[in-house]
């Protein structure tokens, strides 16, 4: 697939469902986060972009659940965003930014007021150009053995109008994303 500078952006649509290996195959910890240990819950609505052609192959993906959280003492629901990811081959063409705004637009339909990522240091950078802002608090989240330090960055992003995010703790009531 490519794309000239005069054609449409790639089509985002909604997935019936999604497995990491349409886009990693087999690869081993295709999101890199294995040396932290956690337990990841699945997504529940998922969105991808294909290949043009019918039956094309996937090259981007990101999921979405709503999920309970307490941030600066207020009780709230967000929408989780994870499982981003592009082909290899295609990274550097903006995929990932047309399938997070694509997921975000449905996201802004679910009602929470804010939508949240857990990502690697690394690609923080990628999430704030988007306009993801960084949760300065610690995040614990919970896991299987009980609550647990999220180890990676979190960020969040308004999903309606002049949405702040809370100062103060901030707890996922829910194993993460």
């Amino acid at each position: 697939m490519t794309q000239d500078r005069n054609s449409a952006p790639p089509t985002v649509t909604p997935l019936e469902a999604y497995s990491p290996a349409e886009i990693f195959a087999d690869t081993p910890d295709p999101f890199g986060v294995a040396e932290w240990g956690m337990v990841w819950r699945p997504k529940e609505h998922h969105f991808g972009i294909r290949e043009a052609q019918p039956d094309g192959r996937l090259l981007a993906h990101a999921g979405l659940v709503v999920l309970p959280l307490s941030a600066g003492g207020r009780r709230m629901d967000v929408v989780g965003v994870g499982g981003v990811a592009v082909a290899s081959d295609q990274r550097g063409r903006g995929l990932a930014r047309e399938v997070v705004n694509g997921a975000l637009d449905h996201a802004r339909v679910l009602g929470p007021e804010f939508a949240i990522l857990f990502c690697r240091p690394d690609v923080s950078g990628l999430y704030a150009r988007l306009g993801w802002q960084f949760v300065e608090a610690a995040v614990e989240v919970e896991q299987p053995a009980g609550p647990a330090v999220m180890p990676l960055r979190t960020m969040w992003f308004p999903l309606v109008d002049g949405a702040r995010w809370p100062e103060g703790a901030v707890r996922l009531h829910s194993i993460p994303m």
